[in-house]
């Protein structure tokens, strides 16, 4: 909060004004990050329908959205990281920031004209988001150029995740989809 507090030249009080802890403060990182996500994203979304390039483009936009805050997410991380913690993704103070993030991604899946099974469809969103939280553990111990390593990640990932996607509507898949879908069900209960 000191650091924050110089930074914007006002006294650690009047920062307390402002946001009532410091976990208050990274929730409002959270919510700002998302907004320059979802601004970032909504250009391509609005004219790609290929499912692959769809999800490789959040998920690009999301490394180069982030990029400046790097140094500052290792830092924090380790609280994010601890279960209990309000500063985890999975935390009900987070839960603005997750939904909005999973809403950007319905809108990866509902945008694109790939086929795909329609009960993972439904499910897709919320799975492609923790598909992302793998990528940020990825990101924030990324020490390579320009996090090459997080975009490479991407480029070998996505088209996994495509085949998977496109072949969960095929008859001979139906089956194993239905199991996924029926595991997924009963992990979140």
């Amino acid at each position: 909060m000191r650091a924050i507090a110089a930074e914007a030249g006002v006294s650690v009080g009047n920062a307390y004004y402002y946001f009532d802890s410091k976990e208050a403060l990274i929730q409002a990182y959270y919510d700002r990050a998302q907004a320059e996500h979802e601004a970032a994203c909504g250009e391509f979304l609005a004219t790609e329908t290929s499912f692959a390039a769809r999800l490789s483009g959040v998920l690009r936009e999301w490394v180069r959205v982030s990029e400046p805050y790097h140094e500052f997410a290792v830092k924090f991380f380790k609280h994010a990281a601890e279960p209990t913690n309000p500063l985890s993704p999975f935390s009900k103070q987070s839960s603005p920031a997750r939904e909005a993030s999973i809403a950007l991604y319905r809108e990866v899946v509902e945008g694109s004209a790939d086929r795909m099974n329609a009960e993972l469809r439904e499910e897709l969103p919320e799975l492609l988001w923790l598909l992302s939280m793998g990528m940020v553990l990825f990101w924030v111990h990324d020490t390579s150029p320009g996090c090459a390593r997080t975009y490479r990640l991407i480029e070998v990932t996505v088209p996994l995740v495509d085949r998977l996607v496109g072949l969960s509507h095929l008859p001979g898949l139906r089956g194993i989809t239905q199991d996924f879908i029926a595991a997924v069900h009963e992990l979140r209960a």
